[in-house]
């Protein structure tokens, strides 16, 4: 259903399946290629996933880069309260954890941080390059 109360068709959904698959796939220029074209950056799924949330958590950070480079924004959390910089953190991704710091995520936020994502994994590496430190 979309936002508005509308139901969406087959065809319009079947798009936007492909459009978080090329999220998750890492398929960056087919995905920038749409959001250049006018797919809003910030296109949500029925979880609250956004693009961005979806390329940090499969692992993507050239995806990452390029969807912020468009504009998505790094502070949007999915219905659990997790952010890309969290799914990134997850991942262990330095290279996206970086980027989002770059475009100004908040390692606290969210009801499951980045920074608390790092604590509960043991992952002491991301912990500090989320509290400033670069990777050497």
């Amino acid at each position: 259903m979309a936002s508005d109360g509308t139901e969406l068709d087959e065809e319009t959904l079947a798009f936007a399946h492909r459009m978080f698959d090329h999220a998750r796939g890492g398929h960056t220029e087919e995905l920038t290629a749409y959001v250049d074209a006018g797919l809003p950056v910030n296109l949500t799924n029925d979880k609250g996933d956004t693009l961005l949330i979806l390329a940090a958590y499969h692992g993507h950070p050239a995806t990452v880069a390029a969807l912020l480079a468009r504009g998505a924004d790094p502070a949007r959390a999915n219905d659990r309260g997790q952010t890309a910089l969290a799914a990134a953190t997850f991942r262990r991704s330095a290279e996206a954890v970086t980027a989002l710091l770059d475009a100004g995520a908040d390692p606290a936020q969210g009801a499951k941080s980045a920074i608390a994502t790092a604590q509960v994994f043991e992952l002491p590496d991301m912990l500090e390059l989320l509290q400033g430190g670069r990777p050497g």
